[in-house]
């Protein structure tokens, strides 16, 4: 090549530092075509007041740490640069899961991230008695997993939000449970990415009727008597939706003008 052209060993080597440097960072430091206050996120606290998900080892609904944790994602967003990050069902309404896939298109939310609290299934569970009362737990498994949808419009970009997400999480100390992937009724998913923990689940409506990026984000298992106190601290919250948004980030770093 001309001379003019030609690339020296210093040049090649600060070039393949700032390469690595963009690497190491999921790709923030891109020029890319996602202006985050520009970027509307829309948080899901699955789940709703009458119709609360799982229950805890204590008692304690699924919707009410569904809530707290989704209040914090949208919090960590907006600290992000996300400024029209939001709820997608601030007043509660107990919509059903295809109803909230709807009402995410229709706002035009360019992403979706859905929170949830995780159980096991009943073979698993034990009793014991708190405050008089008895409750099921399982202390069996622990940790988070991610799902999205193979069959949804965007099911590329899906995983990738996925895997960024579940790259935060486990950089942030985090563990996934893998009891998803055992072969019994009621389990048997596809486990995609064993690194990061995410799962492949078409039957969710909420990611597969989603026009955007839709990622389903357990965050931990709430019948688990040790986690569950550990998902309800102040500290665990803050690191879950401060991986959530970091995961975001870097999604939004990798989309081309």
């Amino acid at each position: 090549m001309p001379a003019r052209y030609a690339w020296g060993p210093w040049r090649l080597l600060g070039v393949v530092l700032v390469l690595c440097g963009l690497l190491a960072s999921g790709g923030r430091g891109l020029a890319a075509g996602c202006d985050p206050a520009a970027f509307p996120v829309l948080v899901d606290a699955g789940h709703g007041p009458r119709r609360s998900g799982a229950e805890s080892a204590r008692g304690m609904p699924e919707y009410a740490f569904n809530t707290r944790l989704a209040q914090r994602v949208v919090a960590a967003l907006r600290a992000a640069g996300f400024v029209r990050a939001a709820l997608l069902d601030p007043e509660g309404e107990d919509l059903s899961p295809t109803a909230r896939a709807a009402r995410a298109n229709t706002r035009g939310g360019r992403l979706l991230v859905s929170i949830h609290h995780d159980a096991v299934q009943p073979r698993y569970l034990s009793t014991w008695t708190v405050d008089g009362k008895t409750r099921r737990y399982s202390d069996r498994f622990a940790g988070y997993s991610l799902f999205y949808s193979g069959k949804s419009a965007q099911a590329t970009a899906s995983l990738t939000l996925a895997r960024l997400i579940g790259r935060e999480l486990r950089g942030a100390g985090l563990s996934f449970t893998r009891h998803h992937a055992e072969p019994i009724a009621g389990e048997n998913r596809e486990l995609v990415d064993a690194t990061v923990g995410v799962y492949r689940y078409d039957g969710l409506a909420v990611l597969r009727e989603a026009a955007m990026p839709a990622v389903l984000v357990e965050a931990g298992i709430i019948l688990n008597r040790d986690e569950e106190l550990a998902l309800a601290s102040p500290a665990r919250i803050e690191t879950t939706a401060g991986a959530i948004a970091r995961g975001v980030t870097a999604f939004c770093g990798q989309i081309r003008p």
